[in-house]
């Protein structure tokens, strides 16, 4: 039985969108299950490249099936992350257009078959309860017989999580907590006055050791209520006015105060506090002795940890795709054990289930078609010259084998370099992440070697999906500088020599020329987009932040000083999502002027402005131009020529415009139509 589960948005990355504005789901993603057996899964966004995708997610379905080599049309159940009911609300909530179907299973049929060509019958399609979704994903991959589940989030199906218990194949529910609880939405409503908003929670967690939770702690408990039975009860309305009394209020971009640290400190504890009311009650309720986690919430590693060092639960299973990207696997999980396919009950080991670089010679041939621009040399020992180069100070790329599924970059999609030094942290902020000073990089550490340098509670041993923030041991806090939190603590990733050798044997090079079992691991991305999944993407992202060097599959690759030939002969096009526009804008003078702008999506508060010679190169291009031709078409002297190159590199570092070799002859005649 071949079961396929779909989140995402319901539109396509291709429209403007104007008949669904505001697409109200998110997280696209596909995963196509065999026999309750995951063979194929993939975020939209890795595709896409648009981060947090709320599209449709073709990509991610096209790769899937094209994984297990079959047709949409041999797929026996096809499974949306939401119930019906649901999107049928948020839909006449949306709509706008007649030519809008406000029928989401009519709506999500005529989608499958404009992008597949295959008419879908009905009663193969099947809409889901979103956290029923999340408990799924998290229970049936936990390899338990028994527990307690949580699935909790901002919202989702009008409500914002449930509390349940998995038995066999089973999972029965024992509460739900409406919207207005949403212990997501109590941290996000607090984050926004630290100048964070959707997507950034994880940001503020990092900040939160900074501060005494003491000092906004009693401000905090007017904010909510823990009650009997392990009830509580959120004041969201009471949080905006309360912090805009108490706090400076910051604006994105600003530097941190003390007092934003302490704020999120007291957030983190009453996160905590809440959550532990909650479990506290159902484990002595339900006499479970082991715990799953779902849901966006379950993202926060510093919740997830205090309930490990607790003791509260023997075990616990956080589903390492815990947000709604993760509904999507507990859909076709669901569909499949509905048709008499459970999954079985394992443990599950790695979610390496993303698309493959491709043979040594596809990787080859994608590395030449930049010849110009890198310098390649095939490794016969690949981990031993990458581990040579991360003793000596270099921060590169690591690229091998499937991408991972979910959030985190698990030693197939990242960048890698020494954790001793703690400037390393800053290093790596300023040649790639252009991030927050302040946030933690994580660690990875062989499996068999990872006791020795941080507290396990337990006598555990595994940690393989950075799931967990725990204690490193105190000796080793100057040894291991560059992924120690101000508080002591990390973010773990263990290694296993079975579920990815070739990561292993990096690090255990490492270790050799070291004696630090130890990598520094981060997402293999800049600050503008997703984590890299293809060879080209990774290509990209190395040209475009100062990356000592690069991995892919056995080829060691450095930059080369390109000449201004080599990057005439690339290809410039813009992403499907961009689009260029020419307004009149106030200036602070209030006189109007003529600006252009680039804008990601169909807004325009996501837009980079750019100069009038450069949106003048960009109209001219349909499909995509010859960098070199495009040049030579504009009046411009050579001076300004090399000017429009630079803003062109940085319009590219933001992913703003493609720059690429030519796939295909270029159209070259200038576009009609655009604003």
């Amino acid at each position: 039985m071949l079961c396929l589960g779909v989140s995402g948005g319901l539109d396509r990355i291709y429209e403007s969108s104007p008949e669904l504005p505001n697409t109200f789901l998110h997280d696209g993603a596909a995963v196509l299950v065999r026999d309750g057996r995951v063979i194929a899964a993939v975020e939209e966004e890795r595709l896409n490249r648009v981060k947090h995708s709320n599209k449709f997610p073709s990509n991610s379905i096209r790769y899937c099936l094209s994984t297990a080599g079959v047709e949409l049309g041999e797929i026996d159940r096809i499974a949306f992350y939401a119930t019906e009911t649901y999107c049928n609300t948020m839909l006449e909530r949306l709509f706008v257009s007649q030519s809008v179907p406000l029928d989401a299973k009519l709506l999500l049929r005529q989608l499958l078959a404009r992008e597949f060509g295959t008419e879908v019958d009905a009663s193969r399609v099947s809409f889901v309860n979103h956290h029923e979704a999340h408990a799924a994903s998290a229970f049936a991959m936990s390899g338990f017989d028994q527990s307690l589940i949580f699935a909790v989030d901002g919202g989702g199906d009008f409500l914002s999580g449930m509390l349940a218990v998995g038995t066999g194949t089973e999972i029965t529910q024992l509460a739900s907590f409406p919207e207005h609880n949403s212990l997501g939405l109590f941290y996000l409503e607090t984050i926004r006055y630290l100048g964070y908003g959707l997507f950034d929670e994880y940001k503020v967690m990092g900040l939160a050791p900074y501060g005494d939770p003491a000092l906004y702690r009693e401000l905090f408990a007017q904010f909510y209520e823990l009650l009997d039975n392990g009830g509580y009860r959120v004041h969201l309305d009471r949080i905006g006015p309360a912090l805009i009394r108490s706090m400076q209020v910051r604006r994105k971009g600003t530097p941190f105060t003390q007092q934003h640290r302490d704020v999120s400190a007291s957030l983190q504890e009453a996160l905590e506090r809440i959550v532990f009311h909650i479990l506290r009650y159902h484990r002595e309720a339900t006499g479970m002795k082991r715990l799953c986690l779902a849901g966006g919430v379950a993202h926060n590693c510093t919740v997830n940890g205090k309930l490990l060092y607790s003791g509260l639960f023997d075990d616990i299973f956080v589903q390492p795709a815990a947000h709604d990207a993760g509904c999507a696997l507990g859909a076709a999980l669901m569909m499949s054990n509905e048709l008499g396919r459970p999954a079985p009950r394992e443990r599950l080991a790695d979610v390496y289930w993303g698309p493959d670089l491709g043979t040594e010679q596809a990787v080859e041939q994608e590395l030449n078609a930049w010849s110009g621009h890198l310098d390649i040399q095939r490794s016969d020992d690949i981990a031993a010259s990458a581990a040579d180069w991360m003793a000596n100070g270099a921060v590169i790329g690591w690229v091998q084998g499937r991408s991972e599924f979910g959030p985190r970059a698990l030693g197939n999609r990242s960048i890698l370099a020494d954790p001793r030094p703690a400037e390393n942290k800053n290093r790596i902020n300023a040649m790639v992440k252009k991030r927050e000073g302040y946030r933690p990089f994580a660690p990875s550490v062989l499996e068999e070697d990872a006791g020795e340098f941080f507290e396990l509670p337990g006598g555990k041993r595994e940690f393989p999906f950075m799931n967990f923030v725990v204690r490193v041991r105190e000796a080793h806090h100057s040894v291991l500088g560059a992924v120690t939190h101000v508080d002591g603590t990390a973010r773990l990733q263990t290694v296993s020599r079975n579920t990815n050798p070739a990561y292993w044997d990096v690090i255990n090079a490492f270790k050799k020329r070291t004696g630090v079992p130890v990598l520094l691991n981060t997402s293999f991305n800049n600050n503008a987009e997703p984590i890299v999944d293809s060879v080209s993407d990774a290509i990209v992202t190395f040209l475009t932040t100062d990356l000592d060097g690069l991995v892919v599959g056995p080829f060691l690759v450095k930059k080369r000083a390109a000449a201004l030939q080599d990057w005439r002969t690339l290809s410039v096009s813009l992403p499907p999502y961009a689009s260029l526009h020419r307004i009149r804008s106030h200036t602070a003078e209030d006189r109007q002027e003529t600006v252009c702008e680039i804008r990601m999506g169909h807004s325009d508060r996501d837009s980079m402005r750019i100069s009038h010679e450069l949106f003048d190169l960009l109209m001219r291009i349909e499909g995509e131009a010859s960098l070199g031709w495009l040049l030579d078409t504009t009046m411009l002297d050579q001076p300004k020529r090399e000017d429009l190159m630079k803003e062109l590199r940085l319009v590219w570092e933001q992913r703003s415009v493609r720059l690429h070799p030519p796939r295909a002859a270029c159209v070259r005649s200038k576009a009609q139509g655009k604003s």
